[in-house]
């Protein structure tokens, strides 16, 4: 890289660092793309990733040292027994946590979950566990730790972060309902808008606990990233007519009546 001016020098660095691309993947994307930053994550996310390596009889050494770590005792446990000794549970997550020196409720667990396409929180089949591993490309504690950084940095790519999101409320909400538990819900939208401020977010929670006080739909649950992200803080370009479900129009005028915004 001596060729190149200390400006673009830094670009492939920081490329090379999000993405965890190779230093000569990264000078061919960014010169493809004019050295422009932004547009070569569209281009490198936008490519088939290359077939894993991974080693698949180490992924099963990996799984079976988290698989089945409980100490639930209720009886719905035990009665299903038969099923979850082969699966990865709290427990189990959570001693995969400490190997990865991350904590259970840092945002990057979700993003690991989403990539292992994981039905539900805090638990892991072993074909989520193994075939995400595997996609991922990684196949050790270490490597996967490697990946981390990547894992954050896919929350600052659009569509990543939109399909992450939407993953997030099957994935958080209790198993065979259909509806997301408000303060999970709440919990859940405070994780991911840490990542994409949204000024409204405060408001949005105490309009909730305040007038709403129920469980949370999957239709409000995508619309709502969708409200704020088009819809300016100020309200100054929300139309009333608009196909907005009607709980944030309640928001809206919960917002006019305690004087967040003017009319």
């Amino acid at each position: 890289m001596h060729k190149l001016s200390r400006s673009n020098r830094d670009k492939v660095q920081q490329f090379v660092a999000i993405t965890g691309a190779s230093e000569k993947n990264a000078l061919q994307t960014l010169k493809a793309s004019d050295w422009q930053l932004e547009a070569a994550f569209d281009v490198f996310y936008s490519q088939p990733q290359p077939r894993s390596n991974a080693d698949v009889r180490r992924l099963e050494e990996l799984y079976n040292r988290y698989k089945g770590n409980t100490q639930d005792t209720s009886f719905f446990l035990l009665l299903n027994w038969n099923i979850y000794s082969d699966m990865i549970l709290a427990d189990g997550v959570s001693v995969l946590c400490s190997d990865l020196q991350v904590e259970p409720q840092d945002i990057v667990t979700l993003v690991l979950s989403w990539h292992m396409n994981a039905a539900t929180a805090c638990e892991f089949s072993r074909e989520e566990f193994v075939g995400g591993l595997q996609a991922l490309g990684v196949d050790s504690i270490k490597k996967l730790q490697e990946k981390l950084s990547f894992m954050r940095s896919e929350l600052k790519d659009e569509q990543k972060f939109h399909e992450i999101y939407n993953f997030a409320f099957g994935w958080a909400k209790e198993k065979g309902q259909k509806s997301l538990a408000l303060d999970t819900a709440i919990g859940m939208w405070q994780l991911l808008f840490a990542e994409r401020e949204w000024p409204l977010l405060n408001h949005w929670c105490d309009f909730l606990q305040d007038r709403h006080n129920k469980a949370i739909s999957k239709d409000t649950w995508e619309q709502l990233l969708e409200f704020a992200r088009a819809v300016d803080p100020s309200l100054s370009n929300y139309d009333a007519e608009g196909a907005w479900p009607y709980l944030i129009d309640e928001f809206v005028e919960y917002l006019y009546d305690k004087s967040v915004v003017e009319k």
